[in-house]
């Protein structure tokens, strides 16, 4: 393999070589002797850089993360005209992420390195944004915490089968399958929050429609409290107060 130029800084230079190495033959051909070779400098530097091939590897996910969290951002709307599409797209992104660059999505998924640490929250955060804005607009029907689990499952899951499967028998019909029972499994078929509305006001009017009139989890005291919170929200129309 020809050596890179002397462009970059060297630790930039030996993740580059080192991801490189890595989506065409996998962890093993990320030797600290290959990557230095390929990188056109001497094995010392990884070391000295890294510590060791596990510190190296780390910063390849930090590395995968950056890119992925860049095209994440740069396809980011953060006021989507329909929350559920946009679901669809970001969970498609990952998937084709995954499906693509197999070998980086694998050592990202395994990475413990601080900084790959923070891009993965850095990541997480997108998606409880996209689950919050599909809760404010009434479409969940289970709760947040839980329908990020299952978007974050449903997706690991289909990359996982995809690449266990002979390459002569892969359908692109799981893939929008299991997104499409994803989309069924956490999202309702209509919004409790009328079309058009949204903000507290709006959510607390569709909860407040929705409780039932006795709801065996609260007390009497406590129905009634959340009642009169609901009802003050409902009609608060974020004027300033008094």
């Amino acid at each position: 393999m020809a050596t890179r130029g002397n462009t970059g800084s060297p630790r930039h230079r030996i993740v580059e070589a080192a991801v490189e190495l890595l989506e065409k033959g996998g962890p093993d051909a990320v030797s600290t002797r290959a990557v230095a070779a390929a990188a056109g400098m001497q094995p010392p530097a990884i070391y000295r850089l890294f510590g060791d091939k596990e510190g190296l590897l780390d910063a390849v996910a930090e590395h995968g993360y950056a890119q992925f969290l860049e095209s994440k951002r740069a396809q980011l709307d953060p006021q989507p005209r329909d929350a559920v599409e946009d679901l669809r797209c970001g969970w498609d992104m990952v998937v084709e992420f995954g499906i693509s660059r197999p070998e980086l999505f694998a050592v990202m998924s395994r990475a413990t390195g601080r900084e790959a640490d923070m891009a993965h929250r850095a990541g997480l955060e997108i998606l409880h944004g996209r689950v919050r804005r599909l809760a404010a607009g009434g479409w969940l029907r289970v709760d947040e915490e839980l329908a990020a689990q299952i978007i974050q499952a449903t997706g690991r899951g289909a990359v996982t089968t995809w690449h266990s499967t002979p390459a002569d028998r892969r359908n692109p019909a799981l893939l929008t399958t299991l997104r499409e029972a994803m989309v069924a499994a956490i999202t309702r078929a209509e919004p409790t929050v009328p079309a058009g509305e949204t903000g507290p006001a709006a959510a607390a009017r569709a909860l407040r429609a929705a409780l039932p009139e006795d709801a065996d989890v609260l007390s009497d005291a406590e129905q009634h409290l959340l009642r009169e919170w609901l009802t003050r929200l409902a009609a608060d129309s974020g004027a300033p107060r008094a």
